[in-house]
């Protein structure tokens, strides 16, 4: 995949005809253009100069003026321009105002016809480009013919009107869009271009890209962390706000993992760089943003389609409505029909959806990036509205994973030998549980140790002193033909056999997370229908943790590749329409994850898996933020059907009350850039 800058993108009906142009390309296998970051994204066979050519020719064919930048850079400053906008504007409406009050015939024209030039000079330019192109199906041509067939009926005002309005719209939406487009700049400032490097014993401030894992950062109260790192020495309150929508700060000391975005509040840290300034979490959590907008939802799908069909038709109309009521109506004139005709032509434009459509959901997307929930296209963010089944994993997704012995039950022995047997055995394990018991037993020597064999969702096999230890769950001691007792404490059991012989079991407990029985909560009042729980843990405590959640239903004592399949036991029952949504850790259930209708990953601040697993990540470890993700979903929902109801509605109306002989080239004017300032505005609320 290739990126490239669309410098001077303006026209959003445009964009989409570019994108189909070079989808149309025999060497390109897929291209995207997200008209808000003004980001073209290709993906080819091979990337030459040719294909840059071609590209290059189809773009200027339909906007002339655009400018393909190979790499994706910032774009320069455009203040200039937008004060060549503004002047444009002023001048305009000071003539278009002169020519009320001049009563003579020529000198008033001369006045309309002026500021007609300076306000759509660039229209008629662009307008007459695409014609000799082959593209006249434009807002350009559009606005071109209406306007001048205005003049040739002697509606100077309103022709002169039209280019006014329509450069005042061009000022509104450049002002919007922009605005969102700095939103990501903002993103984008929280990677500092350079680190400060300890290097021979001195400290060098080099660029961010030049730093190497292994090498000493040394970070100073108020830096912005450039990389993730461990912590070396020092001691400090760190901003993760850039990261994980949390305001409050956390303390970290030497041994703690410390992540690029983070800002350094009170403290000196030296950190050893893990990942590189590109490989960073920062980075990815960047690219992730940005590239969001190009995984389009249906919705931004069906209106760039509908869009391609609607000018030309209303086009077509507006020619029939011209031609055919003075050949067949008796005493029908050709100037009043034509001049109905001319409405048609400048409500035609569809800019109001293509534009405020997709800056809806990019909104929305940036939203939920701000509240730490990271979601990977439009796409999604759509099929959460219709969500109705929600399954969590157990274990560090509603519970802390933070495991600890509440008791030790020996059947032979004593329970400090119950439990040093067990801690040699897990001693290579780094599984949460296997951490709790070496905790719990104290120092391990690990010498003793002569062969280890991890046995996925069962436990281990480890040969001690001679001896064959078993720890682990009750399928792994049956497994072995090892004749133990049933265990009825709540908790997860670890069973321990040695030589065939069992030894006892040790109960482990994992604590709630403080808002997960709020998040279930907030998911039932959101409208979700089902919820449930997947665990491998007993059915014992699955049954203990759904009652005190509220969940629906759950299945326990599940090995990893049972999860899936519970999973569509689950959603069986679910609505025709509805999807599934399975929130995980990431790392162990990427395989439910990638079943799912949408995958969400629990706590992924740093995991790669996460990442590359989910559809939506959640960057803290807050189920409640599930509930979040769909709320925002709802809203960006309700913003955008909002915007599709009132463009069409009101172009709609104006296309009948000017078939009638009501409506007016000044109610045209809204209908077109009004209606398309609203939409625009009306998805900014997004952003805020």
């Amino acid at each position: 995949m290739k990126e490239y800058i669309l410098q001077g993108l303006g026209c959003a009906q445009c964009a989409a005809k570019m994108e189909d142009g070079i989808n149309r390309l025999a060497t390109v296998e897929k291209a995207e253009i997200n008209f808000i970051n003004r980001k073209l994204q290709v993906q080819a066979a091979a990337y030459t100069p040719e294909l840059l050519a071609s590209i290059e020719s189809i773009v200027q064919s339909i906007e002339p003026g655009v400018v393909v930048i190979e790499e994706a850079k910032h774009e320069s400053d455009h203040t200039q321009a937008d004060r060549s906008m503004l002047l444009r504007l002023g001048i305009g409406c000071v003539l278009f105002a002169a020519g009320f009050f001049i009563t003579a015939p020529l000198p008033r024209l001369l006045c309309f016809f002026s500021a007609y030039l300076i306000a759509g000079y660039r229209v008629l330019i662009h307008a007459v480009q695409g014609v000799l192109r082959g593209q006249p199906f434009n807002e350009n041509f559009l606005m071109g013919i209406a306007t001048i067939g205005a003049f040739a009926i002697g509606e100077y005002p309103e022709g002169t009107a039209v280019m006014l309005f329509y450069l005042v719209g061009e000022v509104f939406q450049d002002m919007a869009v922009d605005r969102s487009r700095r939103s990501i700049r903002a993103l984008m400032d929280t990677r500092p271009d350079t680190a400060i490097v300890i290097r021979n014993g001195e400290a060098q401030t080099v660029p961010s890209e030049e730093v190497k894992t292994g090498e000493i950062l040394r970070i100073r109260p108020g830096d912005r962390v450039p990389m993730d790192g461990i912590v070396r020495s020092g001691e400090a309150m760190l901003d993760t706000s850039a990261l994980t929508g949390e305001s409050v700060p956390r303390r970290v000391r030497a041994g703690d993992e410390v992540l690029s975005g983070s800002i350094d509040k009170d403290g000196v840290l030296e950190l050893i760089v893990t990942r590189t300034f590109g490989e960073s979490t920062m980075a990815k959590i960047l690219a992730l943003v940005e590239n969001a907008a190009a995984k389009k939802a249906p919705t931004e799908q069906f209106i760039t389609k509908f869009a391609r069909i609607y000018t030309p038709a209303v086009v077509m109309a507006a020619l029939l409505l011209a031609v055919l009521p003075p050949l067949f109506l008796p005493g029908a004139l050709f100037s009043d029909w034509l001049y109905r005709a001319l409405i048609f032509l400048v409500v035609s434009c569809p800019c109001a959806l293509v534009v405020s459509i997709p800056l809806g959901f990019f909104g929305g997307i940036g939203r939920a990036s701000k509240q730490g929930i990271l979601i990977k296209g439009g796409n999604y963010l759509e099929a959460l509205n219709q969500a109705d089944t929600v399954i969590f994993d157990k274990t560090g997704t509603l519970t802390k994973g933070e495991f600890a012995v509440q008791s030790v039950l020996p059947a032979m022995g004593t329970e400090e030998e119950l439990l040093a047997w067990a801690a040699l055995a897990e001693s290579h394990s780094t599984h949460p549980i296997a951490a709790s018991i070496r905790k719990a037993s104290g120092h391990t020597d690990k010498k003793r140790i002569h062969q280890v064999e991890e046995i996925a969702g069962q436990g281990v096999k480890a040969q001690i002193d001679n001896h064959l230890v078993l720890v682990g769950n009750k399928r792994l001691l049956e497994q072995h033909g090892v004749s133990f007792p049933g265990v009825r404490e709540a908790g997860t059991i670890v069973y321990v056999a040695k030589d065939g012989r069992f030894m006892g079991s040790i109960i482990i407990s994992d604590a709630l997370k403080a808002d997960a029985k709020e998040a279930v909560s907030a998911l039932h009042k959101a409208g979700i229908q089902d919820t449930a729980l997947l665990t491998g843990d007993r059915e014992e405590v699955a049954a203990a943790i759904a009652k005190e959640l509220g969940v629906h239903a759950y299945r326990a004592e599940l090995l990893p590749a049972q999860k899936v399949k519970a999973l569509e036991q689950l959603e069986t029952p679910r609505r025709k329409n509805g999807k599934t949504v399975f929130v995980g850790d990431g790392i162990n259930d990427a395989p439910v994850l990638a079943r799912a209708d949408i995958g969400i990953a629990m706590g992924g601040v740093g995991s790669d898996a996460a990442i590359e697993a989910a559809d939506i990540v959640l960057m803290t470890d807050e189920p409640s933020k599930v509930a979040t993700a769909l709320r925002i979903a709802k809203e960006t929902r309700r913003i955008v059907i909002q915007n599709i109801v009132f463009s069409l509605g009101i172009k709609a109306l104006v296309l009948i009350l000017s078939v009638l002989g009501i409506a007016t080239m000044w109610g045209a004017v809204f209908a077109d850039v009004g209606v398309t300032v609203i939409a625009v505005i009306n998805s900014m609320r997004l952003l805020r």
